[in-house]
């Protein structure tokens, strides 16, 4: 575990990663995975060495509203908020893509914020970068049109994965953006004839 941390998260120190080692617990999950859900506990926070873990807001109805991706070098700053507070977890976070996770004890938090400078920098990087990602959802949600965040939502999708190919049903696409099937199928196809994008029965092709 020790040369995977130093790889996707070169800014951590040496001690600290002799602490990580020590303290915390490499874990595999596989794709479909539910590592954290709404309304729990949290007892540790997600560093995230492979794969790919989707963040999504619930609402009361079991809608879900996704926010982010977490993606290797990165963890999950909810998490780390609610261990500050003793907090439930107001978010689910999904296991898209098999992955390999470090689990951090939040009891370690605070003494590592203090111990270790790598590892409060690494915290305070987390929240902004978080804050201005949701910052950016917010801005989807309230200021633009469907159309507007529909590309939103898939240029997101694009970057995350670094790739042409998005493995998206409509539906999931209708129900991460709190709309019908029939307004997704509609738009993708006005997309379509744009020349913006080419859909196949399993997969959204990204064009240009």
């Amino acid at each position: 575990m020790i040369q995977d941390l130093k790889q996707q998260f070169p800014g951590f120190s040496n001690a600290l990663i002799e602490d990580i080692n020590a303290n915390a617990i490499h874990q595999s999950f596989g794709a479909g995975h539910i590592i954290m859900r709404t309304g729990q506990y949290i007892r540790n926070t997600v560093l995230v060495l492979a794969g790919q873990i989707k963040i999504y807001r619930e609402d009361e109805d079991g809608g879900e509203f996704f926010m982010y991706y977490l993606q290797p070098g990165q963890a999950c700053a909810l998490s780390m908020i609610c261990a500050t507070k003793n907090e439930t977890s107001q978010i689910m976070a999904k296991v898209v893509e098999d992955a390999e996770l470090v689990l951090v004890p939040l009891s370690l938090m605070d003494k590592w914020m203090m111990q270790h400078r790598s590892w409060y920098e690494f915290v305070i990087d987390t929240y902004r970068s978080r804050f201005e990602e949701v910052l950016e959802v917010v801005d989807s949600i309230a200021f633009r049109a469907m159309d507007e965040r529909l590309e939103f939502y898939l240029k997101r999708h694009q970057d995350a994965c670094g790739c042409r190919d998005l493995k998206l049903s409509h539906q999931e696409i209708a129900t991460e953006l709190n709309t019908s099937r029939e307004v997704i199928s509609r738009l993708l196809k006005k997309l379509e004839q744009r020349g913006t994008l080419r859909l196949h029965r399993n997969h959204i092709e990204i064009l240009g």
